[in-house]
């Protein structure tokens, strides 16, 4: 398998590359120069400017891309040699922090969590940038009601066939880390049939979603602080966040 090349003379985007290879655990050779690149080099990650003056042709020019991390999963896809998917699924688990996996051809490509529901669109166009396939399909788990619609909401623009899917049985055995747990959920997600969104989703919540706002809001304070039922309305419908809340319950005190 061939290994990736990380060469810039450009030092604060070096350090930035190294620390996203190191974090997530990826093998590379670090090039002082491009003398003599070592042959199990298959791409190397470099800079815009530094990029014509590389020998190679699977190069990817990591200030280019819209993260670091975006510019690793182009990189370890070229190594991979795959230039299109026949199919792809992007499965979601839909919470708080939501679970997002990528499967391409039956292989597991990526899973990751998101902070933040809102974030997910993001992740999901740097995927199908990196990712081409012939035919796309995303799954997303059926809890969480009002964060799922959120998420369906924000990514039907995208005009890719969006699927809701029993997840009953997806989330894996507890004594997981929670990030591990809702990525695992979501690569089984990705793979199970589901029923088909055909318009936006309406953002209803329910009585027991709005006490469970409340419920966190006192937990999150010691019990000094609630947030009314209308704050906790705008918090589920995404328009600001539970800590957000919190300082206004505060300011308000």
């Amino acid at each position: 398998m061939k290994t990736l090349g990380v060469y810039t003379k450009d030092f604060s985007l070096y350090h930035d590359i190294i620390k996203v290879l190191k974090r997530r655990n990826v093998a590379y050779v670090s090039l002082s120069s491009l003398e003599h690149i070592p042959r199990r080099i298959g791409v190397i990650l470099t800079s815009r400017k530094e990029n014509q003056e590389i020998p190679l042709e699977k190069t990817v020019a990591a200030d280019e891309q819209d993260s670091i991390d975006q510019a690793v999963d182009l990189a370890l896809q070229k190594l991979t040699g795959k230039e299109l998917y026949s199919k792809m699924f992007i499965g979601i688990d839909p919470g708080e922090h939501p679970g997002i996996a990528i499967v391409g051809d039956d292989i597991l490509l990526q899973k990751m969590q998101v902070e933040d529901p809102e974030l997910v669109i993001q992740e999901i166009k740097g995927f199908l940038k990196v990712y081409p396939a012939k035919e796309t399909c995303i799954r997303i788990g059926h809890g969480s009601v009002i964060i799922r619609n959120r998420i369906i909401n924000s990514l039907i623009p995208l005009e890719i066939p969006i699927e809701i899917v029993d997840e009953t049985r997806t989330t894996p055995a507890q004594q997981k880390r929670r990030c591990v747990r809702d990525g695992e959920a979501a690569a089984t997600i990705a793979l199970l049939p589901g029923g088909r969104v055909q318009t936006k989703l309406p953002l209803d919540p329910t009585r027991g979603a709005i006490k469970n706002v409340q419920k966190r809001s006192r937990q999150l304070t010691d019990g000094k602080y609630s947030v009314s039922e209308q704050t906790a309305l705008r918090v589920l419908k995404g328009e600001i966040s539970l800590l957000e809340a919190i300082e206004m319950a505060k300011y308000h005190h």
